[in-house]
C-alpha cells in the first residue's frame, strides 16, 4: 500500500455533486493509514449504524489546512452537545499530519470524524473507544455563482442536535437532490418559526440596504466558522453585519446574497429559486474580497 492508500479505478463522491478518484483521496482511521475503498470500520460502530459521531471539515491550500483551531473547538462544542467524551486532539492531529504529508494539495478538503465507537444495533450506547477517521483530498473549484432552492422541509431550531455538526447528514442529503434537480448549488431550509435559517452545508447571507444580515444562532443555523470570520473581518473592513431573526420573505427584499462555508468561502448566488439576483453586487464583492485576502494572511485565526 503506498503512503496515500492509493486505489486506483474507483470513485468516491466529494459531496459536492462532484467525483474525484479514490487514489486522490487519502485516508487514515485510528492510527493507520488505509486503502480508502477497503473495509476500516466495524460493522457495529456506532457512527455507522445511527450516526451517533461528528465531524468538521477545513480548506486545503497548497497543503496548508485552513482555521484548524477554531475548527477543533467546534468539534468539542459538538461532542459536548451529543454526550460524547471529549475527543483526543493529539490523535485527530497525528491524522491531520499523517494525511497531508506526501506532495501538497494544491486546493482540497480535510476531513476528520470522531465516532462513539462501538455500540449496540440501536441508539443506547455502551462503553468503547471512540473512532478517529481522518481523509484529505482534491476539491474541485467553486462555481463563480450559484443558485439557491428553498426546500419543502424544516430546520428543528430546538431539535436536540441543532447547531452541532453531527453525521447524521440524510436529511441535507436529501434537500441537496431536491436543490440539484433544479438547478440549484445549495438547499436553503426555515426553521420550524418559518424564518430563515441556512443550506445544507453553508450558512445564508442577505445584503439589503448595503447592510449583510445572516441568521441568528437562535434561529438553528450551524455557526459555521467561514460564517463567524465573514462577520468579524467584514465588520473589521467597516461593513455592516448584523445578526439577527430574518423572515423567510428577506429573500425578497435582498438586493444580494451569498453563501458561505468551508469550501466554498463566499460564494455570491444569482437566483434564489426563480427570483434572480445580481451575483456581482458590490457588497457580497467586497466581502468576497476582504475573506479571501484575510483567509490567505491569517491561516489559523
Amino acid at each position: 500500500m503506498s503512503e496515500q492508500g492509493n486505489v486506483k479505478g474507483n470513485i468516491k463522491s466529494t459531496g459536492e455533486g462532484q467525483s474525484r478518484p479514490a487514489s486522490e483521496v487519502r485516508v487514515w482511521v485510528n492510527g493507520q493509514q488505509v486503502d480508502p475503498a477497503a473495509p476500516s470500520i466495524a460493522a457495529l460502530d456506532h457512527g455507522v449504524t445511527v450516526g451517533d459521531g461528528v465531524f468538521e471539515t477545513c480548506k486545503i491550500v497548497d497543503g496548508v489546512p485552513f482555521a484548524l483551531e477554531r475548527h477543533a473547538r467546534r468539534l468539542d462544542r459538538s461532542m459536548a452537545g451529543l454526550g460524547l467524551p471529549e475527543a483526543d486532539h493529539a490523535v485527530i492531529d497525528a491524522g491531520i499530519k499523517a494525511v497531508l504529508a506526501g506532495e501538497p494539495i494544491a486546493y482540497g478538503r480535510l476531513r476528520y470524524t470522531v465516532t462513539g465507537g462501538a455500540g449496540p444495533l440501536g441508539s443506547d450506547r455502551i462503553a468503547s473507544p471512540l473512532t478517529y477517521i481522518v481523509s484529505a483530498g482534491p476539491q474541485p473549484p467553486n462555481p463563480d455563482t450559484g443558485k439557491l432552492v428553498v426546500v419543502p422541509w424544516t430546520r428543528n431550531e430546538h431539535g436536540a442536535t441543532a447547531g452541532l455538526k453531527t453525521t447524521s447528514y440524510a436529511e441535507n442529503v436529501v434537500a441537496l437532490a431536491f436543490a440539484k434537480e433544479r438547478g440549484g448549488v445549495e438547499a436553503l431550509f426555515a426553521n420550524t418559526a418559518g424564518n430563515l435559517c441556512e443550506c445544507t452545508g453553508s450558512n445564508v447571507f442577505v445584503v439589503v440596504d448595503g447592510e449583510i444580515l445572516t441568521p441568528d444562532l437562535e434561529s438553528g443555523p450551524l455557526a459555521g466558522i467561514t460564517r463567524q470570520l465573514v462577520i468579524e473581518w467584514c465588520r473589521e473592513g467597516g461593513l455592516t453585519v448584523r445578526e439577527e431573526t430574518l423572515p423567510m420573505s428577506i429573500l425578497k427584499q435582498a438586493q444580494e446574497v451569498f453563501i458561505t462555508s468551508s469550501v466554498k468561502d463566499v460564494l455570491a448566488v444569482h437566483s434564489v429559486d426563480d427570483r434572480p439576483l445580481h451575483a456581482g453586487g458590490p457588497v457580497t464583492a467586497r466581502a468576497a474580497e476582504i475573506f479571501a485576502r484575510l483567509s490567505r494572511e491569517r491561516p489559523d485565526p
